[in-house]
């Protein structure tokens, strides 16, 4: 078990009344970056309202599949094979987050990975509200050559011990979050918390236009969908029907898993986009204050923006093309 956080920093003694009463700082590692790709370890600091360390918990999790890129994280299918199932230490890991707020850097990428693994166990994490500290150090305007978790730790002068062990990483952010919370909190910051949305769909067939699901030899598969046979007819426009054509953007967390909004979304004619330009038709996401690329710059384009509910209706009556 590698060692507790010794830093300490003086806390504010006017606490924002506002912010949350307890946050569970999270690494997971994973079997790559897609969204069929697995967790192999998973790391949770919890902290108080404060950002004082009241215990952590590791552990690693057999992905019942090729681990992927071993030089990163090196766990081998041999480390793994007697690990326990994510179906195993799913109660464990809801309880470690439970009540709190999730810390993570990059917060959306663990929030996504831990949201699938529980939605194909049939069930959801116990996550209302998520904190990305690259967010947050953008907030506090930190003096920082990027944003990569080792110079955020250089800052507050943390040093790491294992780099990609989820166990390391999340003690290395603990640390580097605990003063960033108290600077915050002295600064009168208001906190950049976002939404956490569980999946309530999912699906482990094999997606539009992949053959045969995933292959063990490629630890980041490839997606390709087949070309939209419509022609863009331009910008949705509110109050009337989506029409088979129309080039629809994503972003952020969807209730239902991405992939099936996206298949339906191209088995209704539409031309799903990965980003956001000015053909772009509509943009769908639950969270237009996010500040992503494609909702800023749906802002810019004056691009129409929908929620996932109303994407869901939209789908339901979807203007054919007109004919040539």
């Amino acid at each position: 078990m590698l060692d507790d956080l010794t830093t300490a920093v003086p806390s504010p003694t006017a606490w924002p009344a506002a912010y949350p009463r307890g946050y569970a700082v999270v690494d997971v590692e994973t079997t790559g970056l897609a969204r069929d790709d697995r967790i192999i370890s998973a790391a949770v600091y919890r902290l108080d309202a404060r950002g004082e360390v009241e215990d952590h918990w590791y552990t690693v999790v057999n992905p019942e599949r090729d681990p992927g890129p071993v030089w990163i994280h090196g766990l081998t299918s041999d480390v793994l094979e007697g690990a326990p199932l994510f179906q195993d230490v799913a109660a464990e890991f809801a309880s470690r987050l439970e009540g709190r707020v999730l810390v993570a850097h990059n917060a959306v990428f663990d929030w996504q990975m831990i949201a699938r693994e529980y939605a194909r166990a049939r069930g959801e994490a116990p996550v209302k509200q998520r904190l990305c500290t690259i967010a947050l150090s953008k907030e506090l305007k930190l003096p920082l050559p990027n944003h990569k978790l080792e110079s955020l730790a250089a800052h507050y002068g943390v040093v790491q011990q294992r780099a990609h062990h989820a166990l390391d990483d999340a003690r290395v952010l603990a640390e580097a979050f605990r003063p960033s919370l108290r600077a915050a909190a002295a600064g009168g910051v208001r906190l950049p918390l976002h939404e956490c949305l569980p999946l309530t769909e999912w699906t482990d067939r094999p997606r539009i236009g992949q053959q045969g699901g995933y292959r063990p030899t490629s630890w980041r598969p490839s997606r390709k969908r087949p070309a939209c046979p419509y022609p863009n007819p331009g910008r949705f426009e509110p109050g009337k029907r989506l029409k088979q054509g129309m080039r629809v953007a994503f972003s952020g967390d969807t209730s239902t898993e991405r992939d099936l909004l996206e298949d339906r979304a191209t088995e209704a004619g539409l031309h799903v986009a990965g980003s956001l330009s000015r053909l772009t038709s509509l943009l769908v996401t639950n969270d237009p204050d996010s500040g992503t690329s494609k909702v800023l710059k749906a802002r810019q384009y004056d691009t129409p923006v929908v929620d996932e509910a109303a994407f869901g209706q939209l789908l339901g009556n979807v203007e054919p093309a007109a004919e040539a």
